[in-house]
């Protein structure tokens, strides 16, 4: 059990420095291109945050971990919204721009009811599953958001908040290959050892994937949000927040059902309730109190909701 969870851990810090360091390497890259600061913080960025997910997603699913599949991306989703959000609510009142009230939450809110959909198979009788044309569904999905966020900011461009650093061609090809190692390396610790800790402890691979896996694989979400609150940048913590939620399923899902049909067990769905519910609160929130302000109060009700129903999920466990 020790040694599990400490490779579990090691698996965690590599993931995080090697999506740190493909993110250095390859915006140093694409500014030796002349890639302008935008493009840098709408897909290199966007990924670096989303690699962790991904790259544990994709061993989960070769390996048939179902379970882990799901549990990891809705887990990500719910830490995300009341942890994150909620943490970073109490270090200071979020104001949230009026795109993101009025598009960015509803599009989250929308790719929880569409994974609902695909997922227990609404649209034809079978068994409830993401299938390759599910994936391909959200992976069509994945590139309208970014068609959208790409619009979105031609209109109202600024500073994504980057700062590529100068590097040499060795250094840049040293960071990016040291950054995919970490991360190759640092996802197969981390499932494997997942798996292990789950057999030991007699739980199921869902519970572990939506709390220690799925909080693990949120680090870099965490720490982006925490630091934008700091520096005063609150519309770019709640984006990052959301961004990364319609990131996870549109992207991360399709990617993980394209590997190999994933089966979903409808256990999963009182999850995606909660995250629906979580979403919703959000967005009455911009109207409640301060207008396209999340305030210190909301975020408590963000923070003692995911406590509470993580205690009823372990509770059932037991």
């Amino acid at each position: 059990m020790l040694v599990p969870g400490l490779l579990l851990a090691l698996g965690f810090a590599l993931l995080i420095i090697g999506a740190d360091w493909l993110v250095k390497g390859a915006s140093a890259l694409a500014k030796k291109f002349n890639i302008s600061d935008l493009a840098i913080g709408l897909t290199i960025v966007a990924f670096g945050t989303s690699a962790p997910e991904l790259v544990v997603n994709s061993f989960a699913s070769f390996q048939n971990h179902h379970d882990m599949v799901f549990g990891n991306v809705i887990g990500s989703n719910n830490f995300n919204l009341f942890i994150i959000l909620g943490i970073t609510g109490l270090i200071t009142p979020l104001f949230v721009k009026s795109s993101t009230v009025w598009k960015e939450i509803p599009i989250s809110l929308f790719a929880v009811v569409m994974l609902y959909l695909l997922a227990n198979d609404f649209f034809h009788t079978g068994t409830p599953m993401l299938s390759r044309i599910d994936g391909l569904i959200l992976l069509i999905m994945f590139g309208l958001f970014l068609f959208y966020v790409y619009k979105q900011l031609k209109r109202d461009p600024e500073d994504p908040g980057l700062k590529p650093a100068n590097l040499g061609n060795l250094k840049i090809w040293f960071f990016i290959l040291l950054g995919l190692t970490g991360l190759v390396a640092g996802g197969k610790l981390i499932v494997n050892n997942a798996i292990d800790i789950a057999t030991a402890l007699g739980v199921s691979e869902k519970i572990i994937g939506l709390t220690i896996v799925a909080a693990g694989t949120s680090l870099p979400e965490l720490a982006t949000s925490v630091v934008a609150v700091i520096k005063k940048n609150n519309d770019i913590a709640v984006g990052n927040i959301i961004g990364s939620n319609i990131f996870n399923i549109f992207l991360i899902l399709s990617v993980s059902s394209l590997i190999k049909p994933i089966h979903y067990d409808a256990i999963f769905n009182t999850d995606l309730y909660m995250l629906a519910a979580g979403t919703a609160f959000l967005f009455i929130a911009m109207f409640t109190g301060k207008k396209k302000t999340m305030d210190w109060w909301e975020a408590v009700i963000l923070l003692t909701s995911y406590v509470g129903f993580t205690l009823y999920l372990i509770g059932k466990e037991i």
